[in-house]
């Protein structure tokens, strides 16, 4: 029996559509969108012209060990409550990828490092936009300097954009929570959607107050690269609506959320808004040493559709994987890659500008 399927579980959801497109017409025939309406998937299917194929697959229970014997990767676009999954795939010799912001649930998943080595399998982690091309201009910045002090991460979303069901839940269901970051080497709690700060975009996009966020790549990156103070931010382009939210939060209004009518109109209201457009931008902000002198690291992406380059970048991953190039273990993108080999894969999909103190590099 050959093992060489690609099975994406929620593979027909939006990013998921994108990642089985992109890799079918690499390897056709050997993609499976999975997950639980075989309707679905089969309809997809069909509209792929048979280069994906259907699998009727729920991760709320055991994955069967026949699937697994034929998969080469699994890659996971759904959120989980448990490893259950991924160490299956670990036990059976199966590369496993995914692309959650759940900072939580990676860290479930690192615990996994010896049992992947033992089976000679890779996990990725932290693959997408946020987390994964913010880690690596992350990575890009500490390189550039001899000592990382503190990175500040900022991300700006297009309202306009096309949003997945389960993105547009996931965003609303974050703006009332409580995160946990790393200040000066130490935990600290903060609350989301709140303390603004400035990130200047550049060229086409400007100035915009982003606000602290629960992206899981502000939990990782103390660890991978090192650095004692680490923290992510979102806002949108709309800036009346990144206004708004924060205000909600200010007043405890946001709060309502937790009630399962207002939570879901919500959630609603943000799948019809369409009060901006499809521009993507990150702005990573680094200060450190460099030459024993205080040295301030500026890197910007400019891009549109969050979806696409989400699965640009997963598919840039998933490729290594399946080519068997990462070492076995758990591993956060940035370990794994750097960023040039990324801008690379990329190509004309973003602008990207880097300064030193003020000077291109």
């Amino acid at each position: 029996m050959t093992k060489d399927s690609i099975i994406i579980i929620g593979g027909y959801g939006h990013v998921g559509k994108i990642l089985c497109t992109e890799l079918s017409e690499m390897f056709p025939g050997k993609v499976f969108a999975a997950g639980r309406s075989m309707e679905r998937a089969a309809e997809f299917s069909k509209q792929s012209g048979g280069k994906v194929l259907p699998l009727q697959l729920n991760i709320h229970e055991p994955i069967a060990p026949s699937i697994l014997k034929q998969a080469k990767i699994v890659i996971m676009c759904l959120d989980q409550e448990n490893t259950d999954l991924v160490r299956a795939c670990l036990q059976h010799g199966v590369h496993y990828m995914d692309i959650t912001a759940n900072a939580a649930f990676l860290s479930q998943v690192e615990r996994c490092h010896q049992e992947a080595r033992a089976y000679q399998a890779t996990a990725l982690l932290s693959v997408g936009l946020a987390p994964g091309l913010t880690n690596l201009l992350a990575l890009q910045a500490t390189q550039l300097m001899d000592q990382t002090d503190e990175l500040n991460i900022s991300l700006m979303l297009g309202l306009g954009d096309e949003h997945g069901q389960a993105a547009i839940e996931w965003t609303v269901d974050q703006i009332h929570t409580d995160l946990e970051v790393m200040e000066q080497g130490r935990p600290a709690i903060r609350k989301s959607f709140s303390d603004g700060r400035v990130a200047d975009f550049g060229a086409g996009v400007g100035r915009h107050r982003a606000y602290r966020f629960p992206f899981s790549d502000q939990h990782t990156l103390p660890r991978t690269l090192g650095i004692p103070t680490v923290s992510t931010r979102l806002c949108f382009d709309s800036r009346l609506t990144t206004r708004l939210l924060a205000g909600l939060r200010t007043t405890g209004i946001s709060g309502l959320l937790r009630q399962k009518s207002v939570r879901n109109a919500v959630v609603r209201s943000f799948s019809k808004l369409h009060l901006g457009g499809n521009a993507v931008a990150v702005k990573v902000d680094a200060r450190g040493t460099l030459h024993g002198k205080e040295t301030k690291v500026e890197c910007q992406l400019r891009g549109h559709h969050q979806s696409d380059l989400t699965a640009k970048a997963a598919v840039f991953a998933a490729l290594a994987l399946y080519r068997s190039e990462l070492p076995h273990g758990v591993f956060h993108v940035e370990q794994c890659f750097s960023w040039n080999r990324m801008r690379e894969w990329l190509g004309q999909q973003v602008a990207v500008d880097i300064q030193v103190n003020g000077q291109q590099v």
